[in-house]
């Protein structure tokens, strides 16, 4: 099964599936997506994590060896394996077949994969990943979407704004998830709930330099979950 990033947390409220595979050529997007399945993981039991980075010359047996260990420490666990290229490799692609076909009792695996291409998509060890678990897309939201996503993320933290003062922050990052994504926080930092008008949010732009380290440190800490 296929789903947007977007679409993930409708998801996993119904039911938690035993493999998700998280990938596209949005980071922001792809990194949220891993920590919302993991905090559903944990909060379901699954409390012991093993991490496994395939980066080059990485050994593939180790993959099923993880697959077929018993944990002495907990009876759920979670397996994640982190791709960065998002091309395993011809050994990768058998190892990722075998797994799909055989997946770990009592264990949620989050495969992240990074930027996955187009021929990639279509190859046996994908195809393999999506029949067996769900495949979750961070793909890059398109300049016209972007108000849109900035209001959704107002609105999570109980804030709003017009159109205009929409189109005025999504002009300002340009497209960039990530500068958006720090906008929106900026926001919140500065302003109580409620709507936000224009001139509010340029204002804004006068707390930018002390406000800077603060979104530094929160984007770090998030990107390094």
């Amino acid at each position: 099964m296929s789903i947007s990033a977007e679409d993930l947390a409708p998801q996993l409220k119904r039911k938690l599936a035993p493999l998700y595979t998280v990938f596209g050529d949005e980071p922001l997007l792809a990194i949220e997506a891993a920590d919302r399945i993991r905090n559903c993981a944990r909060e379901q039991g699954y409390a012991e994590r093993e991490v496994l980075i395939a980066e080059q010359h990485f050994d593939w047996s180790r993959l099923r060896l993880s697959g077929v260990s018993q944990s002495l420490f907990a009876s759920l666990r979670i397996l994640e394996l982190r791709v960065p290229s998002g091309k395993p490799g011809i050994d990768g692609g058998k190892a990722l077949q075998e797994f799909s076909a055989n997946l770990p009792p009592d264990t949620v695996t989050l495969i992240e994969m990074g930027e996955i291409d187009w021929r990639s998509r279509t190859s046996a060890w994908f195809l393999a990943l999506e029949s067996a678990g769900t495949m979750v897309e961070a793909a890059a939201v398109k300049r016209d979407r972007l108000p849109t996503w900035i209001a959704g993320r107002l609105r999570m933290q109980q804030q709003s704004a017009d159109e205009d003062t929409l189109e005025f922050i999504a002009g300002k990052v340009e497209g960039n998830l990530l500068a958006a994504f720090q906008e929106v926080q900026k926001l919140a930092l500065l302003f109580p709930a409620g709507e936000l008008s224009f001139d509010q949010v340029k204002r804004s732009e006068e707390h930018t330099s002390e406000l800077q380290s603060r979104l530094h440190l929160v984007c770090r800490l998030l990107l390094e979950k």
